[in-house]
């Protein structure tokens, strides 16, 4: 793994692991201390000022217009769909369930990558995406009620991979202008666009949560987390991780953060563990494997490539001495 590797991996490692925390503490604070929409509106504008507070220190980038459009369909993917379906469907499933859920990323990274990156698709890649589709699929199927009789879990679960969808595309989609911009430069603009563009429905919920007159201390520490842990920090390293490596590879972190969120959410009594869940689990992981370990656009490059002889080509085989002639 050379340095710039070694770069995006760590990148994506830290993310991951603020991720997985942040499943069981944002539950913690929904519906009781804040609703799904105030606590994505607030990640929105709190995102937005951050961003923009520091870009004053930095050296400003100027931003082309046809890389606007594709930051504000960025933001539409990587910032509000999900981020808002995330937090809405985590309100209405278990903490264990969503971070299973969104463990299909690298699967559904693979299958946008190949149509809009043209990344080839072997019967290794099929046959990890039919497994772990079926792991999916079946954790989804066998979700119990846990919140109440007229809420299944099997809507947040829905909701949760909804989100797991818009954040492939959105690896996909903006990696080209990752490799161009400071991650500052891309995070400002998106969060400012989410922002803007989802006032009309979060700033109602944010400014009545219960959180702002009453909240607890471990209210607080869980909201401060999302804002700051699970915003500021994981969005500034994702477009570092999207300029080393491949959105699949991205993807195939979202495998640690069932282990962190299931930890935490067990420590704190929030969920059980039951015979499909680690079942489920396992399939997905075997289907990821399948995925990441066939062959990529530039390995088929690799193989196919001429070999170059030096001994063909060398000058004297090509142009042998002459033997001299005795008389």
């Amino acid at each position: 793994m050379n340095k710039i590797n070694y770069r995006g991996h760590l990148a994506m490692l830290i993310t991951t692991l603020i991720f997985g925390a942040n499943i069981p503490l944002s539950k913690n604070l929904m519906p009781q201390w804040i609703s799904p929409i105030g606590l994505t509106y607030s990640r929105f504008v709190f995102g937005a000022i951050a961003f923009w507070i520091i870009s004053i220190f930095l050296k400003p980038e100027k931003v082309n217009r046809k890389d606007m459009g594709t930051l504000f369909v960025g933001s539409l993917l990587g910032v509000g769909l999900n981020q808002g379906s995330f937090i809405a469907g985590l309100q209405r499933t278990s903490a264990i369930n969503a971070s299973i859920v969104i463990t299909i990323t690298p699967i559904l990274a693979m299958i946008i990558s190949f149509f809009m990156l043209r990344e080839p698709i072997t019967f290794k890649k099929v046959g990890g995406v039919l497994i772990g589709f079926v792991g999916v699929i079946s954790m989804i199927l066998t979700s119990e009620f846990v919140t109440s009789k007229n809420d299944p879990s099997i809507i947040g679960d829905l909701l949760c991979l909804l989100s797991s969808l818009s954040y492939a595309f959105f690896l996909v989609y903006t990696k080209g202008i990752s490799r161009k911009y400071s991650s500052i430069t891309l995070m400002k603009w998106m969060f400012l666009f989410s922002a803007i563009l989802f006032y009309p429905v979060g700033s109602s919920d944010l400014f009545v949560a219960r959180i702002f007159y009453e909240g607890s201390q471990q209210a607080w520490f869980c909201y401060f987390y999302a804002l700051f842990g699970a915003t500021l920090i994981t969005y500034l390293l994702i477009p570092v991780a999207q300029r080393e490596i491949r959105p699949t590879t991205i993807g195939m972190y979202n495998y640690l953060q069932p282990i962190v969120a299931t930890s935490i959410a067990v420590f704190l009594g929030q969920d059980i563990f039951s015979w499909t869940k680690p079942l489920s689990a396992a399939l997905i992981f075997i289907g990821f494997y399948f995925v990441t370990t066939s062959k990529s656009r530039e390995d088929i490059k690799r193989a196919s490539a001429p070999v170059y002889n030096e001994t063909i080509a060398s000058p004297e085989v090509l142009y042998p001495a002459k033997e001299p002639v005795h008389k």
